[in-house]
């Protein structure tokens, strides 16, 4: 069976496993799993709290620091409401394109780099190479936030790491950070006829969310001269506005779900200390003027770091030799490259797909993709045979 066709047996197993964030990963990682030990390598399984999920460290090859890691996540988006012409949890092969949930996002790159382990095993390495499953990227890089103080707590230091999430095999080196949270106001209730004597929670929700709005317009003043982002400052989205039960009650609880996507991280900490100050300040005493249980809370969903383009970045060097890709580009997504970055390690995102069909329906990767993954993947193992 040649290489190609290995991933796509891989992929059609990967896929086969509805690993929607919400649900558990176990059953995907136990089969690739299997795989790597078959084909000699250390598995490593590091479980959450819950036991429900799980993130996988596999080592190919010696011992030792200045690995490359090989990195992607087994979460994907769910399906719930969406218009798919296929299974989304079986592989379909039409026209050159692979269809599947995951199949870009980013369970391609994983069966490419599952195909190539045996590959791996069967040539003597100067270095060792990782391949990195983690759990729940989806909705707040939740694994890889908990797996790096894990590596750095047993003394483990890769020098490189390609995060594979689909960038139709263009070099990513550097992308903004992403930070989630979800804002809950606590008011009264009452008859909507007196509206003086409640504290209406989606009314201070909304005072709330035009301070967020007044903020992020003035992001804009604060981007970074020469900035390659697009847009090149940081920027903040209001996602779900909720709260109230009927036309005439007043509101007592609501919920803001909301983004931002920084450039740097100082915009994270001028953005939720105007907001903090602003709570203090104005809306927490008026509610409480009324009713003193009122409150506001924030719950932080994630804060990851972006990825911060370098002058010197070994990932990059690498994969444009094994590519022959002369440029790299900046894109506005997140990653969990900048985590493995805050590590000490060179990292670049790059891998098979397309964002553009990333989360859709008929989510697909193109063969070539899956083709170019590999040759650049095949390219690796010789540059660091012995």
């Amino acid at each position: 069976m040649t290489v190609l066709a290995q991933t796509e047996d891989l992929l059609s197993r990967l896929i086969a496993h509805p690993t929607v964030s919400t649900d558990s990963n176990r059953e995907m990682l136990a089969d690739a799993a299997s795989w790597l030990e078959h084909h000699g390598a250390r598995v490593d399984l590091i479980e959450d709290s819950t036991g429900r999920k799980a993130n996988l460290w596999a080592t190919i090859g010696p011992e030792g620091d200045g690995g490359i890691v090989l990195s992607g996540h087994s979460d994907v988006v769910p399906v719930t409401d969406q218009d798919w012409s296929v299974d989304p949890f079986a592989l379909t092969d039409r026209d050159d394109l692979l269809y599947g949930r995951g199949a870009c996002d980013m369970k391609g790159f994983i069966a490419a780099a599952l195909a190539m382990a045996p590959r791996y095993g069967e040539v003597p390495l100067r270095r060792p190479v990782h391949i990195c499953l983690t759990h729940d990227e989806e909705v707040g890089c939740l694994g890889a936030r908990a797996l790096v103080p894990e590596l750095q707590r047993r003394g483990i230091r890769p020098g490189i790491a390609i995060v594979g999430e689909p960038t139709s095999m263009r070099i990513i080196e550097g992308h903004k950070g992403c930070c989630e949270y979800t804002t809950r106001f606590t008011g009264l209730e009452g008859h909507g006829s007196a509206p003086d004597r409640g504290v209406n929670a989606v009314a201070y929700a909304v005072r709330y969310a035009t301070r967020l709005m007044e903020l992020s317009e003035s992001l804009k003043a604060r981007a970074p001269l020469g900035s390659r982002f697009d847009p090149p400052w940081s920027t903040v989205n209001i996602g779900r506005l909720a709260g109230g039960v009927a036309h005439n009650v007043i509101p007592g609880k609501a919920e803001l779900e909301w983004e931002m996507r920084p450039v740097h991280w100082t915009d994270t900490d001028y953005v939720k200390n105007a907001l903090e100050s602003f709570v203090a300040a104005e809306l927490l005493p008026a509610m409480r003027a009324i009713s003193p249980h009122a409150d506001i809370t924030t719950e932080v969903i994630g804060e990851v770091v972006g990825l911060e383009p370098m002058a010197e970045n070994a990932a990059r060097d690498l994969v444009a030799g094994l590519t022959g890709q002369e440029t790299c580009d900046l894109v506005p997504f997140g990653t969990e490259a900048g985590l493995f970055q805050e590590m000490g390690m060179s990292v670049v995102v790059c891998g098979p797909g397309s964002i553009q069909q990333a989360h859709k329906p008929d989510e697909y990767v193109a063969r070539t993709q899956l083709a170019d993954c590999l040759e650049m993947l095949e390219g690796l193992g010789r540059s660091i045979a012995a």
